[in-house]
């Protein structure tokens, strides 16, 4: 018997002539007590404790409506802590605006439940383009004609530096000899004209030729500084990550929750991944937007210049340029742990805006309507109703003009008629 042994079996014995009781493993009286039932109507912020099918978990972020048994995981808002049993009782940590055992009846001021914590004063549903800073035949703006159909504006594109991930902005030349002449003076002047009407203005990083890299801690570091360095320099709200050459969710997320603390709550973050890129949530961008989704405003998933993809049905492929493409592949990112109100439809202005994937504006809107509501649904109906689905977006703003505006005057007005 080794000494350690002989001290414990000593105290036990202590215990026991002393009157006390002495449990061993396999007690059920010696279980963990289970935290309150979760209850769907209840907010929870991070540290909240709730039980689930004998499970305690603790939430990690603002979650509503998100079960912890099919909600928890690595990247996803609930962290299990375990097998529970035995009486019920309080989390250590409640909530200030609910009861001791019980979840509120009301809903907590803040944050709304259909609106994201980080979302830079946009509408709860919203229309999202791009601005093109460079000419490829089609229509050539500067941005204060931008159409007032468009609540954001993403500026196409950031340019990579030698430095590792920072980034820099350059207005084209090409584009400026279109429109007769720009200036940087009269870019920035453009962006304040553009909040004085109401409307917001990001810088995108990436597109099909986007070369910025942040993989390690100092390029994540160079791409925060140089981003708010632009934001502070021209006036942005935010920034979109459209890096379509691969990511680094850790790194990137990390640049990102940086760009954060240097700019405030209202910075807003938007992500434009590829279709392929949120098949899964183990693919490295769905990664990225999970890790970030406390901070996240909404991700724009280009369904467009894929093919065919598997829905969240998991049964059936769905071809691009179809209603049931939109509904049975954004219901994968609700499913994933996306909130409704950080998914939006990303899609091209025109057929001349993309290679593949064009639909008509009024499949959008129908989209939009079986998402929010489960009507106008197409063969493929979502297995719930997403009231809360922010929008849609489109490439480009500048091929919508050349197409008289279909997709700004078809959609906006739509999205007005949302739950």
């Amino acid at each position: 018997m080794n000494r350690s042994r002989s001290v414990i079996l000593a105290t036990v014995a202590a215990l026991l002539a002393g009157g006390a009781a002495v449990y061993f493993g396999g007690d059920a009286s010696a279980a963990t007590a289970c935290a309150p039932a979760w209850s769907a109507t209840a907010v929870y912020v991070g540290g909240n404790s709730a039980s689930q099918n004998g499970h305690n978990y603790t939430a990690k972020w603002w979650t509503q409506n998100e079960s912890p048994a099919t909600h928890s995981g690595q990247w996803d808002v609930w962290a299990d802590n375990g097998a529970c049993g035995g009486t019920t009782t309080p989390p250590t940590t409640q909530p200030t605006t609910r009861p001791t055992t019980t979840p509120p009846t009301t809903q907590p001021t803040t944050p709304p439940t259909t609106t994201p914590p980080s979302n830079g004063s946009l509408p709860a549903h919203f229309l999202t383009g791009y601005w093109q800073n460079f000419y490829n035949g089609a229509a050539a703006l500067k941005l204060a004609s931008v159409p007032s159909n468009y609540d954001l504006i993403a500026v196409a594109f950031a340019d990579a530096t030698g430095t590792p991930g920072a980034v820099s902005f350059t207005l084209d030349s090409g584009l400026a000899a279109q429109v007769g002449g720009y200036t940087d003076a009269q870019f920035k002047a453009d962006i304040a004209t553009m909040h004085s009407r109401g409307k917001k203005v990001i810088i995108s990083v990436g597109g099909q030729n986007g070369t910025v890299s942040v993989s390690d801690s100092g390029s994540a570091t160079n791409f925060a500084n140089s981003v708010y360095s632009l934001m502070t320099t021209y006036g942005f709200d935010g920034v979109d990550i459209d890096l379509e050459n691969g990511i680094n969710a850790t790194y990137m997320g990390s640049a990102l929750r940086s760009l954060r603390a240097k700019a405030g709550a209202n910075l807003i973050i938007t992500l434009a991944p590829q279709t392929i890129d949120m098949q899964s949530t183990g693919s490295s961008y769905f990664a990225l937007a999970l890790s970030i989704k406390d901070i996240l405003t909404v991700v724009h998933t280009q369904y467009y210049n894929s093919g065919s993809m598997l829905g969240c049905d998991q049964n059936q492929a769905y071809s691009q340029g179809t209603e049931n493409f939109l509904t049975a592949l954004a219901c994968i990112q609700t499913q994933g742990g996306l909130r409704p109100d950080q998914v939006a439809l990303g899609l091209p202005a025109s057929g001349s805006a993309a290679g593949g994937g064009y639909q008509s504006p009024a499949n959008v809107n129908a989209a939009l309507d079986c998402l929010a509501r489960g009507t106008n649904c197409g063969t493929f109906k979502p297995p719930a109703t997403y009231p809360g689905i922010r929008g849609a977006m489109t490439w480009s703003i500048n091929w919508d003009v050349s197409n008289g505006n279909s997709f700004g005057n078809t959609v906006k007005p739509h999205l007005a008629t949302l739950p």
